[in-house]
């Protein structure tokens, strides 16, 4: 940016003449530096002001990641809860048709027992 400063400066004042003091010529290089201090601290501003941007959204999204990680282990949580859960009925299940597996076989002992006493 400073080249093309120092071209657009040069093109729109012609050089100084000859017989002038170089202090002018100096002047001219102050106020070029100054005016490219001006732009550079604008670019800086900007540089700043666009990492804080940068960093907050970071921070943000950060932020949402871990509540997401953390409803995500909470889910996981409770998904491995009903696992075990719904395991332990079918084991309660499988357990009560055995019994009412046993239990009928024992009545249909019975009944036969009762229809041999009554022959």
């Amino acid at each position: 940016m400073s080249e093309f400063s120092w071209e657009s400066e040069q093109q729109h004042h012609p050089p100084a003449p000859e017989h002038e003091p170089e202090q002018s010529s100096a002047s001219a290089t102050v106020a070029l530096s100054a005016s490219d201090f001006a732009a550079l601290e604008e670019r800086i501003v900007r540089a700043v002001e666009l990492v804080r941007r940068e960093r907050q959204l970071r921070s943000e999204a950060e932020a949402r990641a871990a509540s997401a990680e953390a409803r995500v282990e909470q889910a996981d949580s409770g998904l491995r809860e009903q696992m075990a859960s719904a395991d332990d009925l079918r084991k309660e299940l499988a357990a009560l048709r055995t019994e009412r597996n046993e239990v009928r076989e024992r009545v249909e002992r019975l009944l036969s027992q009762l229809d041999a006493l009554e022959l």
